[in-house]
């Protein structure tokens, strides 16, 4: 029995519909909401593959809940972590350790207790290294460096991440990818609102802003399809960076406009006007009581520059990634036809 966490989610929906799609139908994924497992559904719907969903056993379960992961790990044999808290909101601090550290550190603990064969988890980029003076190129192997300052989301998958070594110094199988920004289509209108997928929504709104900073990307595509392919090799106790190309702000959000029809951005944020949005972002939601939209660090994010290496993953799987313009294509429209 392989164990999906996150089935609802962009990357565990997709996971689940590529092991469907390769024969792998003893599945069982978890989900805490069960208007949640609708989205699946409609992204199953949306890939014409309909068919295969009742396949999946599902199971409401939480990863922060130890008696109802005692249920779901029953007779599991391999699991794919893909739940996550994903936010960039400083007064989220409590709740992003909670899930990506605590939940984490359960998931580990019920594997080895459950003698699991092999365990693989998703992390970030925003989990590896920090370049020192004399590196370019952040891999798997940079160090992270303490002493630079970090979100309250990249702390959390680095402690997440410790929790897997932890299990893996304990005798578990694992394997981590770090994916970069992973560009997919939702499958209902509320979910082009979120995540990577606001991209979509911004930009056909005409967002005005681009930035000259720069990122990993990639497509989810490629993300089920590698974790799957490690998951299925000898490979144990590595990590790897999940990413197709490193592109700019401007250039992605250049790009996505083009294909929309939309208009480009025209201003450039610089750092003042940045250092200005965060400031005024949290006074906003201070008085306001608002979700916080731009946090320091994220700010600060906008202008990075850094280059991320994705040589590792390339060599051990011999994998080629779809170019990020040619799945912007069909994740374009996708977005048309929902929209």
């Amino acid at each position: 029995m392989i164990l999906v966490t996150g089935g609802t989610g962009l990357v565990g929906a997709h996971l689940l519909l590529h092991l469907l799609e390769n024969g792998e139908h003893n599945l069982r994924a978890i989900y805490r909401k069960e208007s949640h497992i609708q989205k699946t559904k409609s992204l199953f719907d949306l890939y014409h593959k309909g068919d295969l969903f009742p396949h999946i056993e599902w199971l409401q379960a939480d990863i922060i809940d130890i008696p109802s992961l005692e249920i779901a790990f029953q007779n599991v044999d391999s699991v794919y972590h893909c739940a996550a808290k994903i936010s960039f909101n400083p007064n989220d601090e409590d709740e992003l350790r909670k899930v990506n550290i605590e939940g984490t550190a359960n998931i580990v603990n019920f594997c080895i207790d459950k003698n699991v064969k092999k365990l693989c988890h998703v992390s970030s980029i925003a989990a590896l290294g920090d370049l020192a003076q004399n590196e370019t190129i952040i891999s798997e192997t940079t160090e992270w460096n303490p002493e630079v300052l970090h979100s309250d989301y990249a702390i959390s998958k680095y402690g997440g991440e410790m929790e897997v070594w932890r299990g893996h110094q304990e005798g578990l199988k694992v394997v981590i990818v770090n994916p970069g920004v992973i560009f997919g289509p939702a499958s209902t209108l509320q979910g082009w609102k979120e995540g990577s997928c606001a991209f979509f929504t911004s930009i056909k709104k005409g967002f005005p802003f681009y930035t000259l900073g720069s990122s990993g990307y990639v497509a989810v595509t490629d993300v089920v399809k590698i974790m799957r392919l490690l998951m299925n090799s000898e490979v144990n106790g590595e990590r790897f960076t999940v990413i197709a190309e490193n592109r700019t702000y401007k250039d992605i959000i250049f790009t996505i406009a083009e294909k929309m029809g939309a208009s480009k951005p025209t201003i450039e944020a610089q750092s003042w006007l940045l250092n200005l949005g965060w400031r005024l972002d949290g006074l906003f939601s201070t008085v306001f009581r608002t979700k916080r939209k731009l946090s320091k660090h994220a700010a600060q994010s906008l202008l990075n520059a850094d280059l991320i290496s994705n040589e590792r993953v390339k060599q051990q799987l011999n994998y080629t990634f779809e170019p990020i313009d040619s799945y912007l294509n069909e994740v374009v429209d996708y977005f048309k036809r929902s929209n």
